[in-house]
């Protein structure tokens, strides 16, 4: 597929840093496709350099992501989860498909009618890395959207940084960040995040993930944590200890870090999630230089009054109820 694509860029960061803040004021820029939650949906074939034919690749974006599958049958849905009530896996979520969850959704009013356009035409890409793969999507995905550049942001990207350097080096990469105590104090809070911790545990401790491979044993006091005797009371459990998310930052920044030393991006802009609250137009006017937007400085300033200052000792917000905390 030959795609008028102006530009590619993927934000990596840790989560729960305000990622998701400016993946939703990129959405408002007319001739951006700002994409949510795609690369980490499609864990662990990301982090692989399998050569996929189309059928292959589709059956894996169109398969229920099994972490995901778990929360939903716990009754923990993240609510970044925008898939609409009335659609088609509506009454089966286990069974949805990990690129409905959040990325087709937060797309389109209908993301059952983009799921299957999608459908009718990736089958047919050719046989290829998943990267190429990835990008085909992406592309793919912004032209059908009518857009001519795409932007991709996934929370917890950090785990994928070394991957993602490596199979987009044309791209451009963004690397957010935010103190670490309050990124670990929110994700402890969040059900998303309480699993990627256990999952962490687990490929530490078990030398595999259990939502996605069969572990050969396991310690006595993470077998009740398995995905078929996982209970959300045992979720909820785990994020009172904030240590282990402290541990989980200090992992996904060494990841981030180790990889943009090992292979530094032709095109980086590092921005602090702090420093995007306290100045908003301009932290707001940096990223729209580099995303190359013709009108950044507009974009920038309409952009910041969504961006709302918290008071000392409450939660960073953003206007419409979404929060980072």
């Amino acid at each position: 597929m030959t795609a008028p694509i102006s530009g590619r860029w993927i934000i990596i960061s840790n989560g729960r840093c305000g990622s998701t803040l400016l993946s939703d004021l990129i959405a408002d820029h007319p001739d951006t496709l700002s994409v949510q939650e795609f690369f980490m949906s499609t864990v662990p074939a990301t982090k692989s350099d399998a050569v996929l034919a189309g059928a292959e690749y589709w059956a894996l974006l169109s398969s229920p992501k099994p972490d995901l599958a778990a929360l939903f049958r716990i009754g923990l849905l993240p609510r970044e989860v925008r898939y609409p009530a009335d659609g088609r896996w509506a009454g089966e979520l286990t069974a949805l498909p990990g690129i409905l969850a959040v990325t087709l959704s937060k797309i389109s009013d209908d993301p059952d009618a983009l799921f299957d356009a999608l459908a009718a035409r990736v089958p047919g890409f050719p046989r290829q890395p998943v990267g190429r793969h990835h990008e085909m999507f992406l592309d793919l995905l912004t032209v059908l959207t009518g857009r001519r550049r795409w932007v991709e942001r996934s929370g917890g990207s950090s785990y994928l940084a070394p991957y993602l350097l490596r199979a987009f080096p044309d791209a451009g990469f963004v690397y957010l960040t935010r103190n670490t105590p309050d990124t670990a104090r929110s994700m402890s809070r969040h059900s998303s995040f309480q699993m990627i911790q256990l999952r962490a545990e687990f490929l530490g401790r078990c030398g595999v993930d259990p939502f996605y491979a069969e572990p050969e044993a396991v310690p006595a006091d993470l077998a009740p944590l398995l995905p078929d005797r996982l209970t959300a009371a045992a979720l909820r459990e785990r994020g009172q200890d904030v240590r282990r998310y402290l541990w989980l930052c200090a992992f996904l920044t060494n990841q981030v870090e180790q990889a943009l030393a090992d292979v530094a991006p032709r095109r980086l802009l590092t921005m602090r999630y702090e420093d995007l609250v306290a100045r908003p137009v301009e932290e707001l006017g940096r990223l729209g230089r580099f995303l190359e937007f013709a009108d950044w400085a507009g974009w920038a300033d309409v952009a910041s009054e969504r961006v709302v200052a918290p008071a000392p000792g409450t939660r960073h917000q953003i206007e419409g109820g979404a929060t980072v905390s």
